[in-house]
């Protein structure tokens, strides 16, 4: 049993992103991928939760959004997750289409990134 949880992006991630997703009740077309990898951890006894801006507290629509989005992972995944748009200590791992690691206090890029 893992101590924390993994975070995973919703749009362009664990969804495929296009131009609805701008709706709060629209979510996109699972990534195959990402789907049975999530399945993978918690089948492993992982929590995973979906980590999306469309929850964000300045997001006008976050409850209509974290419905359709619970919704969605009942549908593809099995079970509801828990939404987020805020880290905590206990995460472990975020899975985003936008992120560049970083080295733990050096700033040096694990990864190519695509600027600076």
């Amino acid at each position: 049993m893992y101590n924390g949880w993994i975070g995973v992006d919703l749009d362009g991630t664990l969804v495929k992103y296009d131009s609805e997703a701008f709706s709060p009740t629209h979510v996109g077309e699972p990534v195959p991928l990402m789907v049975e990898r999530v399945k993978g951890w918690l089948a492993d006894g992982i929590e995973v939760r979906i980590f999306t801006a469309r929850v964000a507290s300045t997001s006008f629509n976050r409850e209509e959004a974290r419905s359709a989005i619970k919704k969605w992972c009942l549908e593809h995944i099995g079970v509801e997750l828990d939404v987020t748009a805020e880290k905590d200590y206990g995460m472990i791992e975020l899975w985003d289409d936008r992120c560049v690691q970083v080295e733990e206090n050096t700033g040096r890029a694990i990864q190519n990134a695509k600027s600076g």
